[in-house]
């Protein structure tokens, strides 16, 4: 276990331990630049547990300190981790290292909350602007603890996320669902993935019509549910990833006022998190088999866009009245759980910015978790915690259902009042999961302004470290 030696680097974040005592008998180099940091601000030593301090070395360097106490909740040391490299990563350095102290657990602690931050903040996300972004992070050297595998889970989860944000950040003009097909069959060739794509023509030979119905208003027939499989020779057990990929969201023929129509090219962001999750598996070399599905269209306005009071059939037969058309990712979701489930995989998640009424519910910083198993509920809370990605479990009780009952068709869509919508479209979902085990997310974080836990950027990612935590509990 190798002491830094300051004087090689522009940059660098110490992670201390928290002691009563404050830091007596812990040598830090520079500790008394730390000490007169402290002093100057009329801080206490253990104050860095919330409030990080920065200060410029002799040579030029530029400091941080940060206490992380490991008694909190993973989500708390993630974002204390945040704001002390935010200090350090808002001057864009190229290298940057980070030294971390106390006893072995400690150490090891503070290694992984600080390199996966700077992993997953020290990338550049995506701009369209004449003058050049700034150079993003190329490497971090950590002193004070060594990992015989150098991280490469934390890597591999934080490149994850990293995908995920960069296809959420994409304009629709450049994710289209075509385009995003063929973004899918490059990162395919790349990690040995096998790809079917069920386009238009098949959808329709399928009779799938709760999905063909939203992407019929489209003027390009690029729309698809794309399967993209993982498989890994010890696996035992196969996982089914569903993801929500509408690319601009018009709201339909219910047009979404400009307000809210602003931002919808995010509304791709659960088939981002799901392949997220697919690659961060691929790069661990998760001993489990994926099947990723992506149901890929866009919510159009056209002559051709399905309407209020249309009755469409969708491909497990069972017939929807159409009360919003704006309730579209819910109807592509449907069929897209009805193919995934008849793979028979031991269990399914999906992922979805499915309701403002979970957004109502819980604001930006949870995201909602529904099950038709406890079970299930139980291990998703727990990953939450366990990842720092927190999720806040709902209601599946029967008597909601009463709210979708039809006159016309076997299932209303939604209802028009709104009233408890998270609840009322989780429990339409269920009726194409056959008896698959079934986990689904309603991405309510998946934007937080000011950023979320690890991440920096309003755009969070928020489900590709709970995800991966999920397949880990329930290998």
């Amino acid at each position: 276990m190798s002491e830094i030696n300051g004087g090689e680097y522009s940059h660098i974040l110490f992670v201390l331990p928290v002691r009563e005592n404050g830091l007596a008998g812990i040598a830090i180099p520079y500790h008394e630049k730390l000490n007169a940091a402290v002093t100057r601000r009329g801080m206490k030593m253990n104050e860095l547990i919330e409030n990080p301090i920065s200060c410029d070395l002799d040579h030029g360097a530029m400091a941080v300190w940060v206490m992380l106490d490991i008694s909190k909740s993973r989500f708390e040391q993630l974002t204390i981790m945040r704001k002390a490299l935010d200090l350090l990563l808002t001057e864009h350095p190229q290298q940057l290292a980070i030294s971390v102290y106390g006893n072995e657990k400690e150490r090891r602690n503070a290694a992984s909350v600080g390199l996966y931050t700077a992993w997953v903040n020290g990338a550049r996300l995506m701009v369209r602007k004449k003058k050049m972004p700034p150079k993003p992070l190329k490497s971090i050297t950590l002193f004070g603890y060594k990992d015989p595998g150098k991280f490469a889970d934390l890597k591999a989860k934080a490149d994850g996320n990293l995908l995920a944000r960069e296809l959420t950040l994409l304009p629709a003009n450049e994710l289209t669902p075509g385009l995003y097909r063929e973004r899918i069959r490059h990162l395919a060739k790349v990690n040995s993935w096998k790809v079917i794509e069920f386009d238009m023509k098949k959808l329709r030979k399928l009779s799938a019509g709760a999905f063909v119905a939203v992407a019929q208003g489209s003027a390009d027939e690029d729309a698809a549910i794309v399967r993209v499989r993982y498989t890994h020779k010890d696996a035992k057990k196969t996982v089914a990833l569903v993801g929500k990929g509408i690319c601009f969201d018009t709201g339909g023929h219910n047009l979404k006022p400009a307000k809210y129509m602003h931002g919808m090219h995010e509304d791709m962001n659960g088939s981002a998190v799901a392949l997220g999750i697919l690659l961060a598996a691929t790069r661990q070399k998760l001993p489990v088999n994926i099947d990723c599905w992506v149901a890929l269209a866009q919510n159009h306005i056209s002559p051709k866009a399905y309407k209020q009071n249309d009755v469409v059939t969708a491909l497990n037969g069972t017939t929807i009245e159409i009360i919003h058309t704006d309730a579209e990712g819910r109807m592509v979701l449907a069929d897209t759980l009805t193919l995934a489930s008849s793979e028979k995989p031991d269990f399914m998640i999906d992922f979805a910015t499915l309701t403002g009424s979970c957004v109502t519910a819980l604001g930006n910083r949870y995201s909602g978790v529904f099950s038709n198993r406890d079970a299930l509920i139980s291990k998703a809370l727990d990953a939450g915690i366990e990842s720092g990605e927190r999720v806040c479990a709902f209601p599946m009780d029967s008597d909601y259902e009463v709210a979708l009952d039809s006159k016309v068709a076997d299932i209303k869509q939604c209802t028009l009042d709104g009233e408890a919508d998270h609840i009322l479209a989780a429990k339409f979902l269920q009726r194409f999961v056959d008896d698959t085990p079934w986990i689904h997310m309603d991405l309510s974080a998946s934007r937080c302004d000011g950023g979320l836990g690890a991440v920096a950027s309003d755009v969070t990612g928020f489900g590709v470290a709970w995800g991966m935590r999920m397949l880990k509990l329930t290998e």
